[in-house]
């Protein structure tokens, strides 16, 4: 990064406008999140299992194509076509989804947004660690983690507000109408990255020659641990479910899931640029202590206070985990890379995001919801005893 180039809020332009893309983008997404578990059960009508396979198999599905784009624009030194081209895909398939009529038909479609991620997230990635300063990509992750956020915030409360003025037309109908709107901020972080995000992979003169940093075996312990430490993430719909289950209104379960992005976003930046300092693998074990009581609070769960506990701990938790990780593994990765290293890591995570809501689905079904999330707590658990023996930077 040029050391001339401006900054706002403490972070480069280019990082400060890929903030704001992610802002629009997921302001896009979360009108349509907190309403699927409803409209799967209620509309779709799948049933618990199959509900939970289908939001894990979403959660997952993205992840698989992130170290392939990721090594693939490391190639080009061109991240910004794959930062449009994935958004664009996302944004195209979240208005379809007001057309389904099956639950096959949903997947298929919430498969193709989360193919557009898989495109744009390693590259965009590594385009935010290309874009900051030696030794501050955990504020540069934290500021887009926060900015992400503040529109997994606006997006709940634009989703209500449809719900409260919509609320006298059939469920149905209401959610479809929520699936077109949220096209809109979509298209425009589309314009922002077109007109006014900068390529910086061509600035790395170095030719690519392997994947070394892929073979470090310390690198491959921490990979396990993110394994481990995914199979205890279970989706944001179980957490959802839980409201329900203890006699909350739709409205009111989502009114839970903004106060945890609320959370989420004020922490991200903080946490971020305090784990600059502080040591990324200190911040990342800690973070999936907080997991595991987050799981208990909501295992346990009786009363509003300790629901209102357990979002408040999911979203410190998910503000470390969704931050920290990336800027570790950007700090380890040579720089003709950083796309390869980073999207390994998110094909890792996804892949074991899967069956860790798969394995929630049918702990719900077959027993009940808290013991999905004593399922994920102990996976949690043992993440933080196994970062013990991860080597390097504390």
């Amino acid at each position: 990064m040029e050391e001339r180039e401006k900054k706002i809020f403490g972070v480069s332009w280019n990082v400060f406008l890929l903030g704001i893309v992610s802002f629009l983008n997921d302001m896009s997404s979360e009108m349509i999140m907190p309403v699927m578990p409803s409209y799967l059960m209620e509309v779709l009508d799948a049933g618990k299992l199959l509900s939970g396979s289908v939001m894990g198999a979403i959660e997952s599905m993205s992840s698989l194509f992130k170290v392939i784009f990721g090594y693939v624009s490391d190639r080009f030194r061109k991240r910004k076509a794959f930062v449009f081209a994935g958004y664009a895909l996302s944004t195209v398939t979240k208005a379809a989804l007001a057309f389904t009529r099956y639950w096959w038909d949903f997947l298929l479609l919430r498969a193709l947004d989360r193919v557009g991620k898989g495109i744009r997230t390693a590259p965009r990635d590594a385009l935010i660690a290309e874009s900051s300063e030696k030794g501050k990509t955990g504020k540069s992750f934290g500021f887009h983690r926060m900015m992400d956020t503040l529109g997994a915030v606006a997006g709940p409360l634009v989703a209500i507000a449809i719900i409260e003025a919509l609320k006298r037309l059939p469920p149905e109908t209401m959610y479809r109408t929520i699936f077109l709107i949220s096209a809109i901020p979509g298209a425009i972080s589309l314009i922002v990255v077109s007109l006014f995000v900068r390529d910086r992979g061509g600035e790395v003169k170095k030719k690519i020659k392997g994947i070394s940093t892929l073979k470090d075996r310390n690198l491959q312990l921490f990979l396990t641990v993110v394994a481990i430490g995914a199979l205890g993430r279970y989706s944001y719909a179980f957490t959802m479910w839980k409201a329900q289950e203890l006699g909350y209104s739709v409205v009111q379960s989502i009114a839970f899931y903004a106060l945890f992005n609320l959370i989420y976003a004020l922490s991200a930046y903080p946490i971020g640029a305090y784990s600059d300092r502080f040591g990324k693998k200190r911040m990342i074990t800690i973070g999936f202590g907080v997991a595991a009581l987050a799981a208990l609070a909501f295992a346990y769960a009786r009363d509003f206070y300790t629901l209102i506990m357990a979002f408040v701990l999911y979203g410190l938790y998910i503000a470390i985990e969704d931050t920290i990780p990336r800027a570790y593994m950007a700090d380890l990765a040579r720089e003709h890379e950083k796309g390869t290293i980073i999207g390994a890591y998110h094909t890792v995570f996804g892949v074991f995001v899967f069956p860790a809501s798969v394995i929630a689905g049918w702990l719900w079904g077959a027993y009940s919801l808290e013991y999905s999330f004593l399922f994920a707590a102990a996976m949690n658990i043992v993440a933080l005893v196994m970062m013990g023996f991860v080597r390097g930077q504390s």
